[in-house]
């Protein structure tokens, strides 16, 4: 049954990658003005000395990043989401801003006291979703607040939101969604000069925190200082067990 009422983007704020543990969710009390996508492909562009073109060699895919921009309003005239209003309860509107910008400060921002780092966050707009199945699992990656509307005693009446989100998927899922199989997941890496392990490991799993486990797999006595021209062997995540040092 069509209500009338506008369906509002969703944000719900998870204590753990896997999205299992709900801690909250926040409806945005304007819909966003604009949102925009954006996508990024990483290429190896080195070439050798004289040459005047190159083969750009795939490295890897970042994650997809989503910035939405919004609004939050105080001076009465937004209703609140989710009322059912009668003649002896009207309906209750948004005054005050800092109380609307310092909760969703607390669901998408503050570090969560019991992980230590900000929460995992899923956006959801009805259907659609951000064109995703589930909603788009993701992290806060940048924030700008703007307030330009005060009242006579400076209280701020407005402020303007510019959030950032990057694409964040558990790295088992990650690597099961990919749906990948061997030789295609093990992937053999020849050392060059100036390489770091943690680099080459973010590069092919996505999280640097696999380094020791990788330098385990590949015997290596010191991993700070990697032998050029060595291949190191990157085996699939899901055979080996490995599992990330980040939490």
């Amino acid at each position: 049954m069509d209500t009338g009422e506008v369906t509002k983007v969703q944000i719900l704020a998870y204590e753990d990658k896997r999205y299992e543990k709900l801690l909250g969710t926040f409806d945005l009390p304007i819909n966003p003005e604009q949102f925009s996508q954006a996508f990024k492909v990483e290429y190896d562009l080195q070439q050798a000395k004289g040459s005047q073109s190159n083969d750009p060699k795939f490295k890897f895919t970042q994650p997809e990043e989503l910035k939405l921009d919004f609004t939050f309003d105080g001076t009465g005239v937004i209703p609140m989401s989710n009322q059912t209003p009668s003649p002896d309860e009207p309906r209750q509107f948004y005054k005050d801003v800092v109380a609307q910008v310092q909760e969703f400060l607390d669901l998408v921002y503050v570090m969560n006291p019991k992980t230590h780092k900000p929460n995992f966050l899923r956006l959801l707009w009805g259907n659609f979703s951000f064109g995703t199945k589930n909603g788009f699992d993701c992290i806060l990656k940048d924030l700008q607040i703007n307030y330009t509307l005060f009242a006579k005693d400076g209280k701020p009446l407005r402020a303007k939101i510019s959030a950032t989100f990057v694409n964040y998927i558990e790295q088992v899922r990650r690597v099961r969604e990919e749906g990948k199989n061997s030789p295609d997941v093990t992937h053999i890496h020849r050392v060059e000069a100036g390489d770091r392990l943690p680099d080459v490991v973010y590069d092919i799993y996505g999280d640097p925190s696999y380094y020791l486990q990788v330098a385990k797999v590949n015997e290596l006595v010191n991993f700070r200082r990697l032998r050029t021209n060595r291949n190191l062997t990157f085996p699939p995540i899901q055979e080996t067990g490995f599992t990330s040092n980040t939490g």
